[in-house]
């Protein structure tokens, strides 16, 4: 069926002129109901800027730039004039050009609600239901289940977890987000012990500890009740003049003219032909969702945009015979709701290449981005990798073509695609719709996606298979393999294809086409995107899937065709994500503790609410001084080179540019660093790595910055670099000393053993990805070098100290403050130096303000990660199992200078022995100089290194004497009063409980023999079970850091305001401080203020991080309140009866100080490394994990199942936080141990922004269980607590061994047993290859040296 346009090349002269000149059109489009009327909307501007830039709507975040985490997210409406209805939809502000909201509603987080006017029911629950950590992430979050709810007022738990797709956050592990807005859904939240269908979670739990009387038991962290009922007929109107204009309206051609390029919107189809006939190298945007990143990221320009997003043909969607035609400019949401329509009501012979289509949407990008994104983009893209382009090659779609003075149909096969991102149109040729066929009878279609994460990933292999047989017969007609991965275009294998017609579908037939798919799928060893063996192997595995799965489809229908064995059914079922269910149990308070007393409640985040309307201020968000620059860096693009030339010439002619900076503009010392002084402000002749900073660009905005920097030609002179640990090793460069911590007699431990194994283990490293990137304004204050800084920094003394040093001024004269951070977890205590230096330098020089906020991908790419590590052990075991002795080597990449690189070594070797007693034992530890950016501290700090080695050795030790892992690593648990390789003796040690705890909560025993029969019953998947334990020793390793201060301040109408030296980035610092003062001071918690953390009120404070932050400040807090109590005691004294404020207003009378200081250190911490003797730690805190997963043996992909944990927090300060800290810490473990793998080519990080793989909603465990140990009182902390922010996430690794125990059920399949080496993280990649049989053998890998790989291991 075809139809005509009478608009084809039908333009007059009169219409062309239109185009000419250099004017623009008014913009005109409304903000939270408000008109804008832009007269100027340049092209190259983004929604996400405009908001926040001109209308200072700072609610909507910047997180990635790229539409990956939806921080940006806002909601667009529009009237649609062919149905009268109303369109809304989630978006990603960060891709949206300013110029595509002609005539749209915009609506951001400010817009549904405020904390001074009310807030949104969505805003709400997710602060009181404590899903609001750092808050950065939040506003997006809220903003995508507001579109959600705008459309389905009543949704389904399944369409809450689809529209948070494209959403990430790295602070909460997303559980209380997902529980918090269950209460909004049809499946609704807790029943309160109502007697919910399925089991209610109170009973659940009581049943699971039956016997115990445990009545101050608590498993509800907020009552639904509480919550304001969501009401949908309340909601925001659409602009009524906005609905006239739109109704009134004729479409019109719009022009938008930029400094650099220039948008056109043609009115109807022959505009926009007559358009790409005059322009045929303008781009083509719908969805801005490919441009937008190739103009950001890969310095793309492309003067001239036609945007033809409301041409009616390019939006049709037209029912034929023989399938269904979408328009070019169809969204994919909206092809998805067509397609699913259709799958309702035709019969099921038609709709296979629809499911298949479907099932390759499900996993497509985010919500906010297949509500932008074309159907005609994704295949003008023509990306190798994409999702949908294989289904549309394998159904043999057919697209028509057309031009100003033709039209062709052109079928989707393999003469399409002619090269890398190339495709057989011509230049003044558009796609103006794709015609998707029915399947016909006797046809079965498969999709398949293989992506590092599931939800919201690139792709590493995509398949699409078409088989048609004839009637009734497994006789092969036709059959289409198409892989996206396996080339620079998607291909056919039709080779392979042709020698299957006419077979029948059987096993011989399956032989010859693995091995035809082996010759015809070959990739080059070096291919861009690396695991070569990997890819390969996954085209035998998918098509072995798409075997199985027709071959139970023909059975079913009766054709007389081999059954599939009921072992291999697994192989053949789709992903079906598991709604969340989850239990946190805490104790209660006492029953007659004070109301007013806080301290053991599950109180609210403070600023949760204030996340959750986005009036929350981060460094970023403050308002633009007058006269402000923005900065952008100048880094090198070498790992070790010489600096020959700097050119700036071409720089200097980008509008807006001020001024450059080099070092020799440095007023003071150019050296840096945090610890030691080996790092320079600004490179001095010579650069160490790829990142280095070079100089900086000063500007008038932040996109002529980066244009200027980006231009500035560096010539070098490259010299020898070092990147990996391995090359470090060869060439014995280390940075010195080389740590040792030994005790016991190791030669004699290892003639005790009966048998002696050496193994190792590769850890890869992190990116710490806290939402809000490195940020720093600094205002130079005009006199005596005095300077201010807002600064994004766990550590506000040393920006302090090494501003100063920078600009040869003395402390006393910088003031640095923080708010808050949008996340730090360790990557803002040290290295946030190179971003506030180099601005405090520029703002000195210019006396002007200035302001730099680091886009994603620089700041990955410069600001260093996790540490890398490679684990070399020699373990000696009894046949029991015990261990007896152990001597490990750690090596460490610690990147181009020291850092905190020696301390995290340490740290490591004070957990070499994880919780496991070990009387014979020595630990080396070695820091590897590399020419990467240095590694730096991340939450844990070495700790989960040292402890992932052990577990590794514990393993091995179990599988060489064919036992359970469980039985050894219980056998050799710590118990009370043994002591560690560093002479601690353990006291009050709960491992023992938290071990016995998390296997009877967990159904231990009853979960491994479900596991075994299940492996016995299924080839292709299998399952795995691992219980892990952690022992975290808590303070700084360097003693002088555990001090603390505070400042408290009364005011007279009875208000404190309450300062100390912990900054608040997330992890409710700053609510348990006033939990604390509550306390101490006898007052509710709503008199207590904290405005920030500053150098002028509290000086020389540690970092916040080593877990200690509430232990130490609120030590300080609780002294400076009970001094202040003291004074306060002869007027409460005086006048029982009065109120605080009597009592305030009366000590003010007598003139008695209502400000005191409190300052504490740690007690006891004498630890000398030297002589391994003394106190090193002020106490241990424990915990047990219990994990069970499934793999898919044939893809390596995963599914967590379950997760138990029991963590002793000590008596919780407060259990909603310390919850959320244990849930956030194990997910950001999860990350760490199965899916953030970091990928490096000569020195330069791969792997940044949307390249990297953060847990995202659907890897929480299905079922997980968080319980905080009762009766388990801490006296060296405060009010008995516990430290909570690194321990609980080494607990991770439990679902990494239950990964291997589930490999290990693989591998017996194949004859394989005993130990065997798997690296972390155990990505889909490891574990597939790992997974040995007859496919991974069927591909030879490439001898190492005789190519070079795409990316290389550090």
């Amino acid at each position: 069926m075809e139809r005509t346009e009478g608009t084809e090349g039908n333009r007059s002269l009169a219409e062309t002129e239109t185009w000419s000149g250099s004017w623009s059109d008014e913009l005109i489009f409304f903000v939270n109901g408000k008109k804008i009327v832009e007269r100027n909307a340049d092209p190259e501007t983004t929604l996400l800027t405009y908001l926040r830039r001109k209308l200072g709507l700072t609610g909507t975040k910047l997180g990635c730039a790229e539409g990956g985490c939806g921080a940006c997210t806002v909601m667009l409406s529009r009237y649609q004039p062919h149905t009268d209805q109303l369109l809304h939809y989630a978006i990603n502000a960060c891709l949206a050009p300013l110029c595509s909201l002609h005539l749209v509603a915009v609506t951001t987080v400010e817009g549904i609600g405020s904390v001074a006017r009310k807030l949104h029911p969505v805003q709400e629950r997710i602060a009181k239901a404590h899903g609001s950590q750092c808050g950065f992430c939040t506003p997006g979050i809220v903003m995508s289940m507001y579109a959600l709810l705008r459309n389905n007022p009543t949704p389904k738990m399944a369409d809450v977890e689809e529209a948070f797709q494209g959403n990430l956050c790295r602070c909460t592990g997303y559980r209380p987000i997902l529980e918090g807005y269950k209460t909004l859904t049809m499946e609704g939240g807790c029943c309160g012990g109502q007697g919910q269908e399925n089991g209610c979670c109170l009973t659940n739990v009581k049943a699971d500890l039956s016997g115990q009387e445990d009545t101050d038991e608590a498993t509800s962290l907020f009552n639904a009740a509480d919550f304001a009922p969501f009401d949908p007929t309340q909601e925001v109107i659409f602009p009524p003049e906005l609905m006239t204009l739109c109704k009134g309206q004729m479409p019109r051609s719009l022009r938008f003219r930029g400094e650099r390029v220039t948008w056109l919107q043609p009115a109807n189809l022959g505009e926009f032909l007559y358009l790409k006939w005059q322009h045929p190298d303008a781009r083509v945007v719908v969805g801005n969702t490919e441009v937008g990143i190739e103009v950001k990221f890969k310095n793309m320009l492309y003067p001239i945009i036609i945007s033809p997003s409301f041409i009616p043909e390019l939006h049709a969607v037209v029912h034929a015979d023989d399938g269904i035609e979408f328009g070019a400019a169809c969204s994919l949401s909206h092809m998805g709701a067509v397609l699913r329509m259709a799958v309702q009501t035709l019969p099921p012979h038609q709709i296979q290449v629809f499911l298949a289509v479907l099932e390759q949407l499900r996993w497509f990008a985010g919500q906010q981005i297949r509500n932008v994104a074309a159907v005609g983009g994704n295949i003008m893209t023509a990306s190798p990798i994409s999702d949908l382009n294989p289904v549309f090659m394998a159904a043999g779609c057919k697209l028509t073509l057309i031009c100003k003075d033709s039209r062709r149909i052109v079928p989707m096969d393999d003469h399409f695609f002619v090269g890398y991102r190339r495709t057989a149109l011509r230049p003044e040729e558009v796609l103006l719709s794709v015609h998707i066929p029915f399947s016909k009878e006797g046809q079965f279609v498969s999709a398949f996606k293989q992506s590092p994460r599931r939800e919201d990933d690139i792709s590493i292999v995509t398949a699409a298979m078409s088989v048609t047989f004839a009637t009734g017969s497994d006789v092969v007609e036709e059959l289409r393999l198409s892989y996206g991965g396996m080339a620079a275009t998607t291909v056919l294998a039709k080779k392979t294809a042709e020698k299957l017609i006419g077979r029948s579908w059987g096993e011989e037939l399956l032989e010859d086409a693995c091995s035809s798919l082996v010759e015809e799928m070959t990739l080059d060893p070096s291919a861009p995107g690396g695991m070569v063996p990997y890819r390969q192997t996954l085209t035998l595995s998918l098509f072995y899937k798409f075997y199985l799965t027709v071959l139970q489809k023909l059975h079913l229908q009766g054709v007389a065709v081999a059954e599939v064995g009921a072992d291999c059914l697994s192989a053949t079922e789709v992903y079906q994500p598991e709604t969340l269910s989850s239990t946190q149990i805490f104790q209660e308070v006492p029953e007659d503790q004070s109301k007013d007393d806080m301290v053991g409640r599950p109180m609210m985040h403070l600023s949760a609410m204030k996340h959750a309307t986005g009036e929350a201020v981060y460094c970023d968000d403050i308002p633009l001084y007058e006269n402000e620059l923005y900065l952008a860096f100048i880094t090198s693009t070498k790992a070790h080179a010489r600096i020959l030339s700097i050119d700036a010439s071409a720089a200097e002619r980008v509008p807006g540019v001020v001024s450059f900076l080099f070092a020799s503009d440095v007023p003071g010392s150019n050296i840096t660093g945090p610890v030691h002084l080996d790092e320079t402000v600004l490179a001095d002749g010579q650069v160490t790595c790829v990142g280095h900073i070079i100089g900086a660009v000063m500007a008038d905005t932040q996109s002529q910055a980066q244009r200027a920097a980006k231009a500035v030609k560096v010539e070098y002179e490259e010299l020898p670099a070092i990147i990996t640990i391995q090359e470090a090793i060869a060439a014995q460069s280390f940075y010195q000393p080389i740590t040792t911590l030994q005790r016991g007699d190791l030669e004699a431990g290892f003639k005790q053993a009966d048998y002696v194994l050496e193994g190792e283990i590769h850890m890869g490293g992190q990116e710490h990805f806290y939402l809000e990137t490195n940020a720093t304004v600094a205002i130079p204050k005009g006199e005596d070098g005095e300077m201010e800084l807002y600064v994004s920094t766990q550590n506000t003394t040393k920006t302090q100290y090494l501003v100063s040093k920078a600009l040869g001024v003395p402390s006393n004269r910088i003031l640095v403050r923080v708010k808050r951070m949008g996340g730090g977890f360790g990557g803002k205590e040290s290295r946030t130096i190179m971003l506030s230096t180099v601005v405090a330098v520029a703002a000195n020089k210019l006396k002007r303000p200035v302001r730099c906020m680091l886009d994603r991908d620089e700041d990955m790419l410069i600001t260093g990660g996790r540490h890398p590590f490679y684990g070399k052990y020699k373990v000696g075991f009894l046949k029991s199992g015990k261990v007896v002795a152990l001597d490990v080597s750690y090596y460490s990449n610690a990147g181009n200078s020291m850092d905190l690189s020696q301390a995290i070594m340490l740290k490591a070797l004070f957990h070499m022995e994880n919780s496991y007693s070990i009387q014979n034992i020595r630990g080396q530890g070695f820091l590897c100089r590399t020419n990467l950016p240095s590694n730096t501290a991340f939450r844990g700090f070495g700790g989960p290194q040292g402890m992932m080695v052990a577990e590794s050795w514990i393993t091995d030790v179990a599988q060489r004497l064919g036992k359970s892992p469980e039985e050894v690593r219980r056998l050799n648990l710590y118990v009370e009063g043994d002591s560690t390789p560093y002479n601690q003796i353990l006291e009050r040690l709960t491992l023992d409980r938290c071990w016995d705890e998390c296997l009877l909560r967990s159904g231990y025993d009853q979960q491994r023999a479900a596991i075994n029969l299940y492996n016995r019953e299924n080839r292709w998947t299998k399952r795995g079970l691992a219980v892990v334990p952690t022992k975290f020793c808590v303070s700084f390793n360097v003693i002088f850091l555990n001090q603390a201060g505070a400042l408290v301040h009364i005011y007279t109408d009875g208000s404190v305001l309450l300062t100390h030296g912990g900054t608040e980035m997330g992890q409710g610092l700053h609510t348990k401080m006033v939990q604390v003062a509550s306390r101490a001071l006898g007052i509710p918690h709503s008199k207590i203020h904290i405005s920030e953390t500053s150098t002028n009120t509290v000086p020389n404070s540690s970092a916040t991080a080593a877990s200690v932050s509430s232990d130490l400040n609120g030590a300080a807090i609780q002294i400076a309140c009970q001094t202040l109590v003291k004074r306060l005691e002869p007027y409460r004294i005086g006048n029982p009866k009065g109120t605080w404020e009597d009592w305030v207003r009366a000590a003010y009378m007598d003139r008695v100080s209502l400000s005191a200081n409190g300052f504490y250190k740690t007690p006891d911490l004498d630890y000398d490394f030297s002589t391994n003797s003394g106190r090193a730690f002020s106490y241990i805190t424990y915990g047990v994990a219990c994990s069970e997963v499934e793999i898919d043996c044939l893809t390596g992909a995963h599914k967590n199942l379950n997760t138990t944990i029991v963590m002793d927090v000590g008596t919780s300060l407060n259990p909603a936080i310390d919850i959320g800290q244990v849930e956030g810490a194990f997910m950001q473990g999860l990350g760490l141990f199965t899916l953030e793998e970091l990928h490096y080519s000569h020195g330069v990080l791969l792997t940044r922004a949307g390249l990297t793989s953060i847990p995202a909603f659907g890897d929480i465990p299905a079922h997980l269980t968080v319980s905080l140990l009762r009766d388990a009182p801490n006296e060296k902390a405060i009010y008995s607590s516990k430290a909570v922010g690194e321990p609980p996430l080494f607990l991770a690794a439990s679902v990494f061994y239950a990964i291997k125990d589930a490999i290990s059920a693989a591998r017996a399949e194949s004859g394989l047993s005993g130990p065997f080496r798997l690296d972390s993280p155990a990505s889909a990649e490891k574990i597939r290859m790992a997974c040995s049989d007859r496919f991974t053998q069927m591909f030879s890998e490439a001898e190492p040296g005789t190519f070079r790989p795409w990316s290389v291991r550090v």
